[in-house]
């Protein structure tokens, strides 16, 4: 078999600091791979997700990516796909304007702006759906889990499971300072995940750092994932959560949120959502953030 090369990004993504936000693998010319390979390549670059761009197959999108972490392939990922459009952008097979990115979850709307140097992706995914509040006992066992008391928890904020492309549980704390300090047991979190339903523990202040914000942190061990830097998915859900229970103001149809994570791993990120509304609940959520190239380097596979 004759030599192949690939271009790949380490890109540092909701934020415009390097070595902050969340990274993301971004591998380009990824139709001279095998799935093998793919999945080869994400687990030697070791980020929590990579993102392989592959040329369109029908003419209702005009990219499709791939997404996997090092274990698996998943169906999508949002700060992956962000990290995506601004590698395209950097090696100019990309442009600023309106594009559709197809994944294995299907197709979504992509707003690129800004420049290569100080680059905006905006991708738009469906609203989630929600489960009943979970049940008190296994509250109790949450809360234990975390070290912390009910009072603790925003009152106004229900425990709910959010579902999508993947399950998140919201936890709405009272003190950005006793979110900081958590420290949860992360093998009893894995084994509450049957219970709970969610493979991932979100947990965020609301107004922390002024009205229509939020402070957070996100523990998915079953995933193989302690603790993540800024996750897009998490905060699109999240705009939607606070958007159903009344939480987030709704002007001309739209909420907006501006989410902090990541201090606790000192790589700090902020990621903006924008939530459509119609009758009350929300319709389509928009993930919108900025991005930094950390480096790029060829790869020849034989």
């Amino acid at each position: 078999m004759a030599k192949r090369t690939v271009n790949v990004f380490q890109i540092d993504v909701f934020t415009d600091q390097l070595f902050a936000g969340n990274p993301a693998g971004v591998v380009l010319g990824a139709e001279r791979l095998s799935e093998v390979e793919m999945q080869a390549l994400a687990r030697e670059l070791n980020n929590s997700d990579s993102a392989f761009v592959l040329p369109p197959d029908g003419e209702d999108h005009e990219v499709r990516l791939r997404f996997f972490t090092p274990n698996r392939e998943v169906g999508f990922v949002g700060h992956a796909s962000v990290a995506a459009h601004v590698a395209r952008l950097a090696a100019g097979q990309g442009k600023v304007g309106a594009l559709r990115q197809k994944s294995r979850t299907g197709i979504n709307p992509v707003v690129v702006s800004g420049s290569a140097a100080e680059p905006r992706v905006s991708v738009a995914i469906p609203a989630p759906k929600f489960q009943p509040a979970i049940d008190a006992g296994t509250r109790a066992r949450l809360l234990d889990i975390f070290g912390m008391d009910t009072a603790a928890l925003d009152p106004k904020c229900p425990l709910v499971v959010t579902k999508r492309t993947s399950t998140r549980l919201m936890i709405g704390l009272r003190s950005a300072e006793l979110l900081a300090s958590l420290q949860p047991d992360l093998e009893e979190l894995k084994r509450m995940t049957p219970h709970v339903g969610a493979d991932g523990y979100f947990l965020f202040v609301r107004d922390a750092h002024g009205p229509g914000t939020t402070e957070s942190r996100l523990f998915s061990p079953v995933l193989g994932i302690p603790e993540d830097p800024v996750s897009g998915n998490a905060h699109g859900m999240l705009g939607a959560y606070l958007v159903s229970h009344g939480l987030l103001p709704v002007a001309n149809g739209r909420a907006r949120l501006r989410g902090y994570q990541g201090r606790s791993m000192h790589r700090p990120g902020e990621i903006e959502i924008e939530v459509e509304v119609s009758n009350g609940e929300p319709t389509q959520i928009h993930i919108s953030g900025t991005a930094r190239v950390v480096f790029t380097t060829e790869i020849t596979l034989d």
